[in-house]
């Protein structure tokens, strides 16, 4: 019977400190062509077995989305300009809106699904997250998919 692979989609700080540090040898090693894998683990802290039993099994947000479309929602205040500055984060990282769904205001309290495009083009993916996220209005995001 083939065996189902699950994926998961987690904050920073809910990722255990090890898997952090894969991620870390494998930016060194790809910045730093002549750097080999047993001076990058020990520069950042772990063993090479570590490395390599992990090292398939986590890739940062960013560096899979490329050609992909991700859908988020964001929980946000009904105000003046708070959606036109969105959009313009998601301008401004030079990814493609391809739809905008906006619920009617309950309380002063609006929801936002959003689905963009990841160009070729497009910034750091978790950068435009967190942009967004840190605008003055915004309750929560939250990525739904990524297709």
């Amino acid at each position: 019977m083939e065996e189902r692979t699950n994926y998961y989609l987690l904050k920073q700080k809910a990722v255990p400190e090890a898997l952090l540090k894969v991620v870390e040898v494998k930016r060194l090693i790809e910045t730093n062509k002549s750097l080999s894998i047993q001076e990058a683990t020990d520069q950042v802290g772990i063993s090479r077995s570590s490395f390599y039993k992990y090292k398939d099994d986590i890739v940062p947000f960013y560096d899979n989305t490329r050609g992909r479309t991700i859908t988020f929602v964001t929980q946000m205040d009904d105000r003046p300009g708070l959606l036109s500055e969105i959009l313009h984060i998601v301008s401004d990282f030079k990814a493609n809106i391809l739809t905008i769904h906006q619920s009617i205001p309950v309380n002063g309290i609006a929801l936002v699904t959003l689905s963009v495009e990841v160009r070729e083009e497009t910034g750091n993916v978790s950068a435009m997250i967190g942009e967004i996220e840190k605008q003055q209005g915004i309750h929560y995001l939250k990525i739904l998919a990524r297709e």
